[in-house]
């Protein structure tokens, strides 16, 4: 067997990257002429610097194609990804990453571009079908619990679904189904995983999405057998692909369709958010009345209470006790009043007896004044103790009026009229 030669002559010497790179940009850019290429365009960005970047394709190969601000002011051409158009312009190598790329000077539209008429045949045939027909959708669950997500795992869409749910406080549970979303296969791989979440039967509501990209990239999200299977999806469905300005045959069969990921995300958690703040507002309404029903009952017990407390015996008898000493005032009033106009009637008589001073007129008025002499004594103080009664006294001398107003071991003075007695209060 053979073996290379690898031995290096003068004609072989070594070179760097930079110096191999630039020989073939010097044998391309020299060897190849300026002329037209009939492609697709995919992959398009504008630049704020106002150069545009995108590929042509066809069915076996795709060129990076550059054009720069100056010569994109130009041209009349507005750019999408699957337009067809012819370009003319120069190969050039862009050294830094060694890549070649077509510099366009001039563009020119040929047509709509072999995908997007696929995309608008089939879209008119399905259509034709009522597929698309608002009157098959169903009704997005307003606050659905279990939520099934039909995507790339790795993607991006799925971190900024489950981002806005979280930061939005979404507390039901979400299920991530796995499933290519782009590719060779991608189509079959995301009808099958809608037909086994809902033959599952735990979800309220299904999203199918990914995050944007070029209509190749998308094309999975276009296929018939997708299309269909998402129409034909028993459980509510929520079609999210792309960026905004992205449409794919998967938004107009689903029964809603968000712009993006995110914009589902959102849909999803604002009636949460709404439903949430529904919630909080009875909860404070219903505090508020459970609140004005305490204070109004704490004010009827009160109520309850004080009358409560008119009708007990206690209060009766303490305003007895007050009626009583009101009519003992204004009895013994009355009795002073009464002495004091016979006070007043006896000097009168006393006066008008010593200015006539006969005796018979003396001696009638002596027994009359006797007689009343002895009814004033009857009702003397010592006139009482002989029939029996006692005056309580305390140890001043004052008389005792109530039985409440003796303290247990006070000394009392009981006085008869025959003398006095010291007892002790137990």
């Amino acid at each position: 067997m053979k073996t290379a030669d690898t031995s290096l002559g003068d004609s072989g010497r070594v070179q760097s990257v930079t110096e191999f790179t630039r020989r073939v940009k010097e044998l391309l850019e020299g060897g190849l002429r300026p002329g037209w290429v009939q492609g697709e365009v995919s992959n398009l960005r504008a630049q704020a610097s106002g150069h545009v970047y995108f590929s042509l394709k066809d069915a076996g190969a795709q060129l990076g194609c550059v054009l720069f601000r100056g010569d994109a002011t130009r041209q009349s051409v507005v750019l999408r990804d699957g337009l067809s158009v012819l370009a003319y312009g120069e190969v050039s190598v862009y050294e830094a990453r060694g890549q070649y790329q077509l510099v366009v000077r001039a563009l020119v539209d040929h047509g709509a571009g072999r995908l997007q008429e696929e995309l608008e045949k089939l879209k008119q045939r399905l259509a034709a079908e009522g597929l698309f027909d608002p009157a098959r959708k169903q009704p997005v669950p307003l606050l659905p619990r279990t939520i099934g997500f039909i995507t790339s795992p790795t993607g991006a869409a799925v971190q900024d679904f489950i981002r806005i749910l979280t930061r939005r406080g979404w507390t039901g549970r979400l299920v991530v189904l796995p499933a290519k979303v782009q590719g060779g296969g991608a189509a079959a791989e995301l009808a099958a995983m809608l037909r086994t979440a809902g033959a599952l039967g735990i979800f309220d509501l299904l999203v199918i999405g990914r995050g944007g990209g070029s209509i190749e990239d998308l094309w999975a999200f276009n296929e018939e057998p997708l299309v269909r299977a998402v129409a034909d999806c028993a459980v509510p469905i929520i079609s999210a692909v792309g960026h905004e300005i992205d449409t794919t045959l998967c938004d107009y069969a689903a029964d809603v369709r968000a712009e993006t990921p995110s914009g589902a995300a959102e849909l999803i958690s604002s009636n949460y958010i709404a439903a949430t703040e529904r919630l909080q507002q009875a909860a404070g309404g219903l505090v508020d009345s459970l609140a004005g029903a305490v204070s109004q009952s704490a004010e009827k017990l009160d109520h309850a209470r004080s009358r409560l407390r008119l009708l007990a015996p206690t209060a009766v008898i303490e305003h007895n006790h007050l009626r009583l000493d009101d009519l003992g005032n204004r009895l013994g009033a009355a009795l002073r009043a009464s002495v004091q106009l016979r006070r007043e009637s006896f000097g009168t008589v006393r006066a008008r007896l010593a200015s006539a001073s006969p005796e018979k007129r003396v001696q009638l008025e002596s027994h009359r004044l006797l007689g009343l002499w002895k009814r004033l004594e009857s009702a003397s103080p010592a006139s009482v103790l002989k029939r029996g009664y006692v005056i309580v006294r305390d140890e001043s001398g004052k008389p005792l009026a109530r039985a409440k107003g003796a303290k247990p071991g006070q000394s009392l003075v009981n006085e008869f009229h025959d003398g006095k007695l010291r007892v002790r209060v137990e």
